[in-house]
């Protein structure tokens, strides 16, 4: 059977019997489309978006119209690009859906309303479907405290947009910095999981290898390759992730695990690393420690500040390690033997490019032409995700004004406001969008 076929045949079965048998030469021609809606009918319940669903967003697959008609209508047919008629459920003066849509493609689509056996409508609508975008928003704990300020600030962006959801990616030096206070490090945990609790944020992790964390393990702590001192670092801040073997890794990522439960953090499951600084060794570390999603694949043309800065190393090291993330990559699975391509084998982690990157390096206005290029206003294909966030160690109302312009208008397009298909996500929920 071909798609349109298979359509029809769903269709047929989400409605009261339609007014003809549903196919062969004995179907019945479509009606023409009107010039203009006949008054005389009001329609009503149509939705703007009607999303395809996934295993993270239901879909809207049923169209819930009502069509009110002039008395003594006995019917009322609906016809979809042509298929049909799916005869509307009739009640006194009203005829009502729903007519199942679920197998209908991502696309803009024809809805006709007739009465049975019309050579013309008299109303016209369209279906709009499409796959979601997932706005991703995300925080790197660069550092091991976060000032007042920082966290009263994220607090009145998520009050000015309830809907989003963040994805904090957490430090584990919060808890081995001799200059955090174990009262300071209650006040943080507490922080972040009333965030969690609130608004349905994700806690993941955020590793920049400092010395005080690392050297709670049994591994040795690099002071060098630094992506900013030529000298190396001896605090073990810039030091290169990639720098670590699988294993060593993996043992730093159990380590940090251990923190997080102590705290009752829960084991993370999302990771960035620092500088963006992972290879195809760090996502099979991730895999081994039970992670499902890496934020580190670095849209690196929109850190241009960062070019010739000290060493040059941060902006040449992910120039050449992310060359092909750019402002429209998507989520994929990358090959054990090319982080740059999706392939088997692989670790199984999926990884979401940070194609909108961090506020500190963009405009507001950058971000949103990043937003349009992932998005033309139209029907959506296939799933997208736009991912955006800060530091909360420099979160500043400079820039808390930048997201709120940037989130202001991409909240135009809410899906939950049926204005569009956009819908928030944290990076663990996108493995359910993008599977294996």
């Amino acid at each position: 059977m071909g798609p349109r076929r298979i359509v029809s045949l769903v269709l047929l079965l989400a409605v009261s019997a339609p007014a003809c048998g549903g196919g062969g030469d004995d179907q019945p021609m479509p009606p023409a489309a009107p010039a203009a809606d006949d008054p005389a009918y009001s329609v009503s319940g149509l939705r703007n978006w009607y999303l395809v669903g996934n295993g993270l967003t239901p879909g809207n697959d049923a169209v819930d119209l009502r069509v009110t008609a002039p008395e003594g209508t006995t019917g009322v047919d609906a016809w979809i690009d042509g298929d049909g008629p799916y005869a509307l459920n009739a009640g006194g003066a009203d005829f009502v859906g729903p007519i199942d849509v679920s197998a209908l493609p991502a696309g803009d689509h024809q809805l006709l309303l007739a009465l049975p056996d019309a050579e013309i409508a008299f109303a016209s609508r369209q279906i709009r479907r499409s796959h979601p975008f997932y706005l991703f928003v995300s925080t790197d704990w660069d550092d091991s405290d976060n000032r007042p300020l920082s966290l009263q600030l994220q607090e009145e962006l998520h009050a000015t947009f309830p809907q989003m959801k963040l994805t904090h990616f957490v430090g584990p030096y919060t808890f081995t910095d001799p200059a955090v206070s174990e009262q300071r490090r209650g006040e943080l945990v507490d922080w972040v999981k009333m965030m969690r609790t609130t608004y349905g944020d994700e806690i993941g992790l955020h590793i920049h290898p400092y010395c005080n964390f690392v050297d709670t393990t049994t591994v040795p702590c690099h002071t060098e390759p630094s992506t900013v001192y030529d000298a190396g670092d001896a605090t073990g801040y810039t030091v290169e992730v990639s720098s670590y073997t699988t294993e060593e890794f993996t043992t730093i990522l159990q380590a940090a695990d251990d923190l997080f439960t102590t705290y009752g953090l829960d084991k993370p499951t999302a990771f960035r690393a620092g500088g963006w600084t992972a290879d195809e060794g760090t996502l099979q570390a991730l895999a081994n420690d039970g992670f499902v999603v890496d934020g580190s694949a670095n849209n690196w043309a929109r850190m241009e500040e960062w070019m010739g800065q000290q060493n040059g190393v941060l902006y040449t090291w992910n120039m050449e390690h992310w060359a092909t993330i750019n402002d429209t990559s998507q989520p994929y699975y990358p090959s054990s033997d090319d982080i740059l391509q999706p392939g088997e084998p692989s670790s199984g982690v999926l990884e979401v490019p940070d194609n909108g990157i961090l506020v500190d390096y963009v405009t507001a206005n950058e971000m949103l032409d990043i937003f349009n290029a992932n998005w033309s206003g139209g029907a959506l294909a296939e799933p997208k995700v736009l991912s955006i966030g800060y530091h909360p160690p420099n979160f500043s109302s400079i820039y808390k004004t930048t997201l709120t312009t940037v989130l202001s208008r991409v909240e135009q397009h809410l899906a939950a406001n049926d204005e569009g298909p956009v819908v928030y996500a944290t990076a663990s929920q996108l493995t359910k969008v993008w599977t294996r």
